[in-house]
């Protein structure tokens, strides 16, 4: 980029920036002439994709702040007030619930948003203090609104934050609503603005908590299958618990303690703090980031140690080994299982199984999810990864567009949804779920990883593997869009040495799936191998998802799920320069 169309671009972004830090952080870089830092703060707009926004906080266009999130939210509001004419046309018949995690600046970020949707004439429902993703969605189906937001950047390290928009539905916005909504982003020239005090005056601004807390609280409740049971054996099971400095900690101990259940919450953890202290990345998916927790489990016993990410909308566990020693971690596509499991259980022991009930997962997911449901005669829809894909099936499906009741939804990365009030992944409900299901097993006289070594018995061992590279700087996303062409172009005979005998492109679309970046081999022993490169980081991603027979016992079949995924990992890394 020309030195000369970076210093316009940073000149008008500080003509327009109204924030003092985010301002001076411009102005200091360029009276330093810091072309390097310039560049990557100005070469692009941050874009606002089909999930929001999310990028490094900092003064630029291509950064997360007061003036990106102000004009996302213009756009927004234009998109909503063409899409909805007659309740735009009065004050007020429009309205958005917005929602924030313990980011840096999340609040302010928030308020921001607020008062844009109020100058543009749209009622703000505006969380009194941070609150997870999952609730945020609850609040739009519970209000009634047309639209919401939640600012968060989920588990990304502390310098991201993210801004992620949600159709009346309660769910992330697809098709034809991203790209619309996009359009309008791009095409902001004026934002609209109004002073807090005068939107709470005109009664565009309300502030919320207890009045979707309550019924949130008493909607998740009432999504357990065995509340008797609960409430006599409550005090068999000690959980520790830990929020990662998140959103978590304010539902799951008022749940859970509500229901008698002793929770012991990692005290270092607990508060809300965007600096994320304690942990490298504040990621149940990440080992690490339960450290704490599980050194605090052992010390006191604990029978499952829980985990949420900043926003609460992921959920992670681990569990007591067979001997006591140590804790074992369960992975996203574990706990998955386990939970589908126990769900279709329960139906099925209790009577309650509609006629043609539906669980969904993504392409990304382990293919043990679809024996497992098959099981129990329930159908497995598969869709493209992140759960707004989930969601709109569950929305298809209350619309009587597709014949099936959906029960469960999760994808790998360790998300869950057990209930239809909410349309994106819940850490909340699923730590109320998984807290009863220990104690339910435990009723039987089995832990969780003895059921689940039953599921493995039953349906084969299978072991996934996850491959990630970042990409950073200018650079990244051509090096990215690189190795897709390349794998396009010459896509290999085989991977770990096991021959490819189907290549799954789905750019254009395939097999009922819209398009995406994605591509899979299936390989003749029925492993999947899947790259896809991130749409809210700059990473490319690879899965793979293989099945050892068990018949010769678990030890064995371990060992050969491991050999099979070493050998293709290995292929991997040497595509991107591992």
């Amino acid at each position: 980029m020309e030195k000369d169309a970076i210093i316009k671009s940073a000149r008008d972004y500080i003509a327009g920036e109204k924030d003092p830090f985010f301002r001076s952080e411009a102005e200091k870089l360029l009276a330093a002439e810091d072309w390097k830092e310039l560049e990557d703060r100005f070469y692009q707009n941050l874009e606002f994709g089909t999930g929001g926004l999310r990028g490094v906080i900092g003064g630029g266009y291509n950064r997360m702040n007061t003036l990106v999130v102000k004009s996302a939210t213009q756009g927004l509001a234009n998109y909503i007030r063409r899409a909805f004419p007659e309740k735009a046309a009065i004050q007020g018949g429009l309205s958005a619930a917005i929602a924030f995690d313990s980011r840096h600046y999340s609040a302010e970020f928030a308020e921001a948003a607020a008062l844009i949707f109020a100058a543009n004439g749209i009622k703000a429902y505006l969380f009194s203090a941070l609150r997870p993703t999952p609730e945020l969605s609850f609040a739009i189906r519970h209000l009634g609104c047309s639209t919401g937001i939640v600012v968060t950047a989920s588990h990304n390290p502390p310098q991201y934050n993210g801004y992620k928009a949600y159709w009346n539905d309660g769910a992330q916005v697809i098709a034809p609503h991203d790209k619309g909504i996009i359009a309008e982003v791009n095409a902001v020239t004026e934002i609209k603005e109004m002073p807090r005090e005068e939107a709470l005056k005109a009664g565009l601004l309300s502030i919320i908590d207890k009045e979707v807390d309550e019924p949130y609280r008493a909607m998740v409740k009432s999504r357990l299958f065995r509340p008797a049971l609960i409430k006599e054996k409550a005090g068999e099971v000690k959980i520790v618990y830990t929020p990662l400095h998140g959103t978590g900690a304010f539902h799951v101990e008022g749940v859970l303690g509500d229901l008698g259940l002793k929770v012991i919450t990692v005290s270092e953890q607990r508060e809300g703090d965007g600096g994320f202290p304690t942990v490298a990345f504040p990621n149940p998916e990440e080992a690490a980031a339960l450290d704490m927790a599980i050194k605090l489990g052992a010390k006191e016993g604990a029978d499952v140690v829980m985990a949420n990410d900043p926003d609460a909308d992921r959920f992670g566990i681990a569990v007591p080994n067979s001997e006591r020693s140590g804790f074992t971690l369960v992975t996203g596509n574990q706990m998955g299982v386990l939970l589908g499991d126990y769900i279709f259980l329960s139906l099925k022991e209790q009577g309650k199984m509609p006629p043609k009930p539906l669980m969904v997962n993504t392409i990304v997911t382990t293919g043990m999810q679809k024996r497992m449901a098959a099981s129990y005669g329930v159908e497995c829809v598969e869709v493209l990864t992140g759960f707004k894909w989930i969601a709109d099936i569950m929305g298809k499906c209350e619309q009587k567009e597709i014949d099936g009741t959906f029960l469960f939804g999760t994808e790998e990365s360790y998300g869950y949804l057990v209930e239809n009030e909410v349309r994106d992944k819940d850490g909340i409900s699923a730590a109320a779920l998984t807290a009863e299901m220990t104690l339910f097993w435990r009723s039987r006289g089995k832990s969780l990883l003895d059921r689940l070594n039953e599921l493995y018995t039953e349906h084969g061992y299978w072991q996934e593997l996850g491959v990630s590279k970042y990409f950073q700087g200018p650079e990244g996303p051509g090096i990215m869009k690189g190795i897709m062409e390349e794998y396009r172009k010459n896509p290999p005979a085989r991977l770990g040495g096991i021959s490819i005998t189907r290549v799954r492109d789905i750019k254009d679309g395939a097999d009922g799936l819209p398009p995406s970046d994605v591509l899979q081999f299936f390989l003749e022993d029925g492993t999947i191998v899947s790259a896809r490169p991130s749409g809210t980081e700059p990473k490319i991603k690879f899965y793979a998802t293989c099945c050892a027979g068990a018949e010769e016992g678990l030890e064995k079949a371990r060992a050969e799920a491991a050999r099979k995924l070493e050998a293709i990992s290995k292929d991997i890394r040497s595509v991107i320069g591992e």
